[in-house]
């Protein structure tokens, strides 16, 4: 049997030039960066760089080729069509098929006994947690508050299915309290969290879904990498340069500006002296002259962990939410403002694996969609060495032969540290024993993701924890600069955990990455506005002929 983890750490690239040049430098080549990238080059600004800890390109969109076999490791949907940036760039470069194949999707839902749970009961409870969960996001758009000491998602689904399950005989309230825990494990995995408990009941609404359902590209997620690196000139796409420092001040350490008095910056430090000169802070061309008849333009120095310095006017950070929680106190210098530390802590960022099962032979209905594992609920007080597969709740057919089954959480963290074999036999066990077939056959091939252990992501998307908001996100990507005389920022942050609405998507990532660089595209000064009226030789002898009685 052949196994395998996904892992795609970067290597160390190494330059042999100390110090590297440019006007922009884009730390991340994820959807935000490509997506600030491409911007860029739209608006004719050429002058940056790209440096990616990573040896590919596309952060969390990531696919493998298996024996002929395309296996998407992270993204997996378009989410909505309607105003969906990503569904417009397939769309235009024929990666989307126009009319959608609807095909049917037939579930069987199983309790750990094998016996399987009759299809009208199954509906009754999706029905009703849908709007269950409705209720839960009308709490955002009414702004009504929840009843006393409901401040979850998780708590407030909890009392309603309660009160739900009460109108029914104690005997038929079991098998509907199994497919509701179902369906929480599963709303773990789609919001990107441990339990619903962690998850903010005032702020699920702030999510905005689009229109238009969940878009498969036929030639799978990864796909859409190729129209967004296709304008990108190789040279400036350094793969394998992770980066360990962004020093955002650094050209005024020469000015002494932390010891004297001009108020306070945007970080919320104080700026001193006033009788002090600071270099221009004026976006240009990029200009190391230390000739002392020049002002220097105060410069961003980028540390790689190769040695490597690169010195811009100014950064478009797209690091992952994960790594700002990891590093974000060290990585910076000056460190990120408290407001911005406090704000990532706030913020989720949650933990979804995928495990993929290869067989030689098709062994299921193939009528059959899906298999859902109705387990009951999760035990937190026993060891999750014990209980970690029970956060599988369902395998989903891909092929005849390919199967997908998601995992969250701490049970998700746990996965990724046990060897493949292991995953692999234990699969096949919740298999035979849902489907209560002894014969269900060990798979030729497992391979899961390892999101939380991968360097440069650290989980795998955000969400709104309890006491968490909206103004977190923006706070996050709320821009850095070097003095409030400065007419453009040092650092702008992208990436999905930068979009208030899109938070979590591909989409999302784009939009805050094309924000990005939109900051930087504005001229430093607006333009002269030059009214030319024929016949005239200036404006005031066209004023003169108005007449204005």
């Amino acid at each position: 049997m052949s196994d395998g983890k996904a892992d795609d750490t970067g290597g160390n690239g190494s330059n042999n030039d100390p110090v590297h040049v440019c006007k922009i430098i884009i730390v991340g080549a994820g959807m935000a960066g490509l997506s600030a990238a491409n911007h860029l080059i739209k608006n004719n600004i050429n002058d940056f760089i790209i440096l990616e800890g990573r040896n590919r390109v596309g952060g969390r969109i990531i696919a493998i080729n298996i024996d002929g076999r395309r296996m998407e490791l992270g993204a997996n949907w378009i989410h909505g069509i309607l105003g969906n940036p990503i569904y417009e760039l397939a769309s235009s470069n024929g990666l989307v098929n126009i009319i959608q194949e609807n095909k049917p999707h037939s579930v069987v839902a199983t309790l750990p006994d094998g016996r399987r749970v009759p299809f009208h009961i199954l509906q009754e409870i999706y029905d009703a947690y849908f709007w269950f969960f409705r209720r839960c996001e009308e709490y955002f758009l009414c702004k009504y508050l929840p009843p006393d000491g409901v401040d979850s998602v998780g708590a407030h689904l909890r009392l309603e299915i309660s009160l739900y399950l009460k109108q029914f005989p104690e005997h038929e309230r079991h098998i509907r309290s199994l497919i509701f825990n179902y369906l929480l494990n599963r709303e773990t995995c789609i919001s990107g969290c441990n339990t619903l408990e962690e998850i903010d009941l005032m702020e699920i609404g702030s999510y905005t879904e689009l229109p238009g359902g969940n878009i498969v590209l036929p030639g799978g997620y990864s796909s859409i990498l190729g129209p967004l690196t296709k304008n990108i000139p190789q040279d400036k796409l350094l793969k394998g340069h992770p980066v360990s420092c962004i020093k955002w001040r650094a050209g005024l350490e020469s000015c002494s500006t932390t010891d004297s008095g001009l108020g306070e910056d945007l970080t919320g430090k104080p700026i001193q002296n006033a009788e002090i000169h600071l270099p221009e802070c004026k976006s240009g061309s990029a200009s190391l002259s230390t000739s002392p008849s020049r002002k220097i333009r105060p410069k961003v120095e980028v540390i790689g962990k190769n040695g490597d310095k690169y010195l811009a006017d100014h950064v478009i950070c797209t690091i992952p939410l994960g790594v700002l929680k990891e590093k974000g106190k060290t990585m910076f210098d000056p460190p990120l403002p408290d407001y911005k530390l406090d704000s990532i802590n706030r913020l989720c960022f949650g933990v979804v694996d995928k495990i993929y099962l290869e067989y030689e032979r098709p062994f299921l209905n193939p009528d059959l969609s899906e298999v859902l594992c109705l387990w009951d609920p999760i035990d937190s007080k026993v060891p999750v060495s014990e209980r970690w597969f029970k956060k599988i709740y369902s395998f989903s057919k891909v092929t005849d032969t390919l199967l997908l089954a998601w995992i969250s959480g701490e049970e998700a963290k746990y996965m990724e540290t046990l060897p493949f074999d292991v995953v692999s036999e234990k699969c096949t066990e919740i298999l035979r024993q849902f489907l209560n077939d002894p014969f269900v056959p060990k798979p030729k091939r497992c391979i899961n993701t390892t999101w939380w252990s991968q360097p440069y992501t650290r989980g795998s998307y955000t969400a709104i924890g309890i006491g968490a908001s909206q103004v977190d996100i923006t706070n996050i990507s709320h821009p850095l600069y070097m003095h409030p005389s400065c007419s453009k920022p040092a650092v702008v942050f992208a990436g999905e955990h930068c979009h208030p609405s899109f938070y979590s998507t591909v989409h999302g990532a784009y939009l805050s990455g094309r924000e990005a660089a939109q900051v930087l595209c504005v001229p430093d000064s607006p333009p002269e506005v030059v009214l030319d009226v024929e016949g005239t030789a200036d404006l005031s002898s066209w004023l003169q002929g108005i007449a204005l009685s």
